[in-house]
């Protein structure tokens, strides 16, 4: 995260591929263990998703409860330099689903 970071304040040229796969990655990870569970399915494209929040769990087909953003959204909404409002009424990020609400463990971290 730190490696992206200057990018995410808009101090740095776009970060390579890997370093930015690897900060959706581990952020995601760091989400599905505070946020254990198989209610909730986060997608950042192209780089990962997972299940996550508790509650009825899915095991097939399309969830009913989604989250997808692009990789730096999601990264602001993990270090805090956007809330989940924000993001959601800005159309950044796209939430169905009656459990589809991340604010409460967001962020996940500060920068």
């Amino acid at each position: 995260m730190l490696a992206i970071s200057p990018w995410l304040r808009g101090d740095a040229p776009d970060p390579a591929r890997p370093e930015l796969a690897a900060a959706v990655r581990l952020s995601l990870r760091a989400l599905a263990a505070d946020a254990p569970g198989r209610t909730v399915e986060v997608r950042v494209p192209p780089f990962a998703a997972v299940q996550c929040v508790e509650g009825p769990r899915h095991t097939r087909g399309t969830p009913p409860n989604v989250i997808e953003t692009d990789p730096r959204t999601w990264l602001e909404l993990a270090t805090g330099q956007l809330d989940w409002t924000t993001a959601v009424a800005d159309g950044r990020v796209s939430a169905s689903g009656t459990r589809a609400d991340l604010s409460h463990w967001l962020p996940l971290l500060r920068l």
